[in-house]
């Protein structure tokens, strides 16, 4: 058994489409559109073979989502320390202010936080 993917509402598709490529270096299929229900998608791929959806609907925005319960974030294994560190420093430069660390925390990981251009939390992990 495993997960098949996680998704994720964003209100910019095509923006957190590229943020997600630039990155993490996913590879994306065409995009999926439904006209009946204002419904499009794409399906994100990490070179692992974990897959990320990133879906947008036109009358779906923060207000209308209210305040769920759910996912708290998505973790991203980058290897070691060193390549946590690399992509932190590359987020700050970027203007992607890290929310964490890089340190280690209470429960061994090695991580530090950063948000997605929609404020999506990220773990970065070793």
């Amino acid at each position: 058994m495993k997960i098949e993917h996680v998704a994720i509402w964003v209100n910019d598709l095509e923006g957190m489409k590229e943020f997600y490529e630039t990155y993490f270096n996913c590879k994306s299929n065409i995009k999926y559109y439904n006209s009946e229900k204002k419904f499009e998608s794409y399906f994100l791929t990490f070179d692992s073979g974990a897959r990320l959806e990133i879906m947008r609907k036109e009358d779906m925005n923060q207000q209308n989502r209210g305040a769920q319960m759910g996912w708290a974030h998505i973790a991203i294994s980058l290897g070691s320390k060193q390549s946590v560190n690399q992509m932190t420093a590359r987020f700050k430069n970027d203007g992607y202010p890290a929310i964490s660390g890089p340190r280690v925390t209470g429960d061994g990981y090695y991580e530090s936080v950063i948000e997605d251009p929609e404020g999506n939390l990220i773990e970065l992990t070793e």
